[in-house]
C-alpha cells in the first residue's frame, strides 16, 4: 500500500470516527452543547473525508471539487468548538443568539468566497503542480482571506482556552477532566495545523481531527461528556438551597456557593482562590476545630452565628470527597437553616413550662374541690338526711322544703363526686380491674339504689336481663355508669314514667340498654352530646341539668376503658333510649354481696 493509500483509509477511518460521534451526540441532542457536537463532528467528517479524495485525486478538476468537500467543514470547526466553549463556561448567556451571528460572520463569509473563489482569487490565488511530490498534487498560492481565516482560527482557539482557564481551578475533579477532552479535541488539529508553519506541504490538520475524535469518544465514554456539562455542575452548585463550601485536601476554600456567602459574607470580601480557611472564617475557631477534624467519614454538628442582630442557627454536615476509594483531594461542609425550626423549639418549650405550671395550679385546684368542698357537702348531705327524718316523723309544715334541700343538696353531692371521678380518670388514676361479674345482679343492685328517687316520682324500673349474661367490668366503674344512667333517666321522667333496663348478646360484646319514656331530648342537645365535649350542661326542655355536666362524658369514658362504646336514640316527648357495649365472659363471674336481692325471675319491679 502506497502512501496516498494508506494516507486516505487513515482519513477515511477518521471520518467514520467522526461520524460516529455524530451519532453518539444525537443521543443526547436535547443538551445545547450535545447539538454543537454534532455540526462540530460532521464539519470535521467534510474535511476529513474530501480531503481524502484530494490525496487521490488525479488531475486539478478532482482537486478543486475536493476542495469544495472540504469547505463544506473547514470554515465553520473552529467556530463551532468555541461556541461549545460559550455554551459550556455560561459566557454572554443572555446574548447567546447575537454572539452566534458575530462568530459566523467570517466563515460564512469565507465560505462563499471559496465557493466563488474563481471569480476573484481571494481564498486561492492559482494551482500550482507539485513537481517534486504526489502528495499534494497540487499546492496553492493563497489569497487575502485565507490569511484573514487563519488568525481569525488562531484567535478562537486561543479565546476559548482562555475562558476555559478559570474554570479549570474552580471545577470539580471530574468537571477539569471533561474540560481536558475538551481542549484536546481543539489542540491536537491545531498543533498538526502548525507543522504548515516547518515547511511541510502536506496539510496534516484532518489527522489532528482523527486524534479529536478519539479524545471525544473517551470523554463521552469515560467522563460523561455530554450528560452533565460544566455549566450544568455550576448551576446544580449555585441552585443548592443550602450553603455549600468546597475544600481541598489542605483544607483552603477553593469554591462557595451564593447561600454560603449568606452564612459567612466575609466569603464574598476574599478576592482571590483558593483561600487559606482559617484566615476567611477566623471568626468561627470552633467549625474551623470540626474542619480540621474530620477525617474518616461523614460528620454532622450544629452551628451558630450572630447575622443581623439575629442568632442563625445551622445543622452542619461535613463530608470527605475521593479520587479513589483511598485518595483523599477534598471537603464539601452543607449548612442547612434551621434558625425557624430552633425558635419554634423554644416556643414550644415555653409553652410546655406554662402548660405544666397550669396543670399544677389545676392539681392544686382539684385538690381543694376534693378535701375543702366535698366533705362539707358530704356533712352538709348527712344532716340534711337527719334533719329530714326528724321533721317527717314531727310532721312539720316545711318537710317538704326540707326534702327539697336535701334532694338539691344530694345532687350538688354527685355532682362533686363525677367531677373528681372525671378527673382522675383523665389524669389516669383511676384503677382498672376487670373481672367477671353476673350482669343481672350488678343491674339489680343498680335499681335498688335508685329505687328510692324513683320512687318518689312513682317511676317504675323494670329489668329483663338474662340471668346467664355475665360481662367482664370493673365493678365500680360499672356502677358508676348504671348509676349515671338511671339518674339521668329518673331526672327527666315524669311522675308514673317507666324506665326499662333491657341486655342482649352480640358476638363477644353484651350491648345494655337502658330506655326511658320521658320528655327526650331536643336538636340542639343532641348535638353537643354527639359532639363528646366533656363538660357539657345539658338543658332537656328546660329542665334542671344536674349532674349531667360531667355524668355523661364520664359514662362514656369508662366505657370506652372497657373497649365498649356509648350511644343513645331519642325523641322528643318519647323518650330516650342510652346503650352501652361491654366485653362478655363465659368463665367464672365473681360473686358480691346483693343485698338480699333474688337471683331467679326475669323480671323484677323497683320503685313504683
Amino acid at each position: 500500500m502506497d502512501t496516498k493509500q494508506w494516507m486516505s483509509v487513515t482519513l477515511f477511518i477518521a471520518t467514520a470516527l467522526m461520524l460516529f460521534i455524530s451519532f453518539l451526540s444525537y443521543r443526547k441532542r436535547h443538551l445545547p452543547v450535545a447539538k454543537t457536537m454534532i455540526f462540530i463532528m460532521l464539519a470535521a467528517a467534510c474535511y476529513a473525508f474530501g480531503y481524502a479524495f484530494e490525496v487521490l485525486s488525479g488531475n486539478l478538476k478532482e482537486v478543486k471539487l475536493s476542495l469544495q468537500i472540504e469547505y463544506l467543514g473547514i470554515p465553520f470547526v473552529t467556530t463551532l468548538w468555541l461556541f461549545q466553549v460559550i455554551q459550556f463556561t455560561g459566557t454572554a448567556s443572555r446574548y447567546r443568539k447575537q454572539l452566534a451571528i458575530a462568530l459566523f460572520l467570517i466563515p460564512i463569509t469565507v465560505f462563499v468566497l471559496h465557493a466563488t473563489n474563481e471569480w476573484h482569487h481571494l481564498i486561492y490565488k492559482r494551482y500550482v503542480l507539485n513537481v517534486e511530490s504526489s502528495i499534494p498534487l497540487y499546492t496553492t498560492v493563497k489569497g487575502p482571506w485565507y490569511e484573514v481565516h487563519t488568525i481569525y482560527n488562531y484567535s478562537a482557539l486561543l479565546y476559548g482556552i482562555l475562558l476555559f482557564i478559570p474554570m479549570y481551578w474552580k471545577a470539580l475533579p471530574i468537571v477539569r477532566k471533561q474540560i481536558l477532552v475538551l481542549l484536546l479535541g481543539a489542540i491536537a488539529p491545531m498543533l498538526f495545523n502548525m507543522f504548515f508553519w516547518f515547511g511541510v506541504t502536506v496539510d496534516l490538520t484532518p489527522f489532528g481531527f482523527a486524534v479529536s475524535g478519539v479524545a471525544y469518544v473517551w470523554g463521552i465514554l469515560r467522563f460523561n461528556l455530554l450528560r452533565l456539562t460544566p455549566l450544568a455542575y455550576a448551576k446544580v452548585f449555585e441552585t443548592i438551597r443550602d450553603g455549600v463550601i468546597l475544600f481541598d485536601y489542605e483544607d483552603q476554600i477553593i469554591s462557595y456557593n451564593r447561600a454560603a456567602e449568606k452564612v459567612f459574607p466575609e466569603l464574598g470580601l476574599t478576592k482571590r482562590y483558593p483561600a487559606d480557611m482559617a484566615m476567611v472564617l477566623s471568626a468561627s475557631p470552633v467549625l474551623i476545630q470540626h474542619i480540621r477534624a474530620a477525617s474518616d467519614g461523614d460528620d454532622r454538628f450544629p452551628f451558630h452565628r450572630m447575622y443581623a442582630n439575629r442568632t442563625r442557627h445551622y445543622s452542619c454536615s461535613l463530608s470527605l470527597i475521593y479520587e479513589s476509594s483511598t485518595v483523599l483531594i477534598g471537603k464539601i461542609l452543607m449548612f442547612n437553616d434551621i434558625t425557624q425550626m430552633k425558635e419554634s423549639e423554644d416556643r414550644l418549650r415555653e409553652n410546655a413550662r406554662q402548660l405544666s405550671d397550669l396543670n399544677a395550679f389545676k392539681d392544686k385546684l382539684f385538690t381543694v374541690v376534693a378535701h375543702d368542698i366535698r366533705d362539707p357537702i358530704a356533712l352538709l348531705v348527712s344532716l340534711t338526711e337527719l334533719l329530714g327524718d326528724e321533721l317527717t316523723a314531727s310532721d312539720f309544715e316545711h318537710a317538704e322544703l326540707v326534702r327539697e334541700l336535701k334532694g338539691q343538696v344530694q345532687s350538688t353531692f354527685h355532682l362533686v363526686e363525677n367531677l373528681l371521678d372525671w378527673y382522675r380518670s383523665q389524669e389516669g388514676k383511676v384503677v382498672f380491674r376487670p373481672l367477671g361479674w353476673n350482669l343481672q345482679q350488678v343491674v339489680r343492685q343498680a335499681l335498688l339504689l335508685a329505687g328510692t328517687k324513683a320512687g318518689m316520682k312513682q317511676i317504675r324500673l323494670t329489668e329483663h336481663i338474662d340471668e346467664k349474661f355475665g360481662v367482664r367490668a370493673d365493678k365500680e366503674m360499672l356502677d358508676l355508669i348504671l348509676r349515671n344512667l338511671l339518674s339521668n333517666a329518673i331526672k327527666f321522667t315524669g311522675i308514673g314514667g317507666k324506665i326499662e333496663i333491657e341486655a342482649r348478646l352480640e358476638g363477644k360484646m353484651v350491648i345494655v340498654s337502658v330506655s326511658d319514656n320521658g320528655v327526650g331530648i331536643d336538636e340542639q342537645t343532641m348535638e353537643l352530646l354527639l359532639k363528646e365535649e366533656p363538660f357539657l350542661k345539658v338543658m332537656v326542655n328546660g329542665g334542671d341539668s344536674g349532674d349531667t355536666r360531667f355524668g355523661l362524658a364520664l359514662t362514656r369514658e369508662f366505657v370506652r376503658i372497657h373497649g365498649g362504646s356509648l350511644w343513645f336514640k331519642s325523641q322528643p316527648g318519647i323518650g330516650t333510649t342510652f346503650s352501652f357495649s361491654l366485653p362478655a365472659t363465659a368463665g367464672r363471674m365473681d360473686a358480691f354481696d346483693d343485698g338480699g336481692l333474688e337471683e331467679d325471675g326475669y323480671e323484677s319491679d323497683y320503685g313504683g
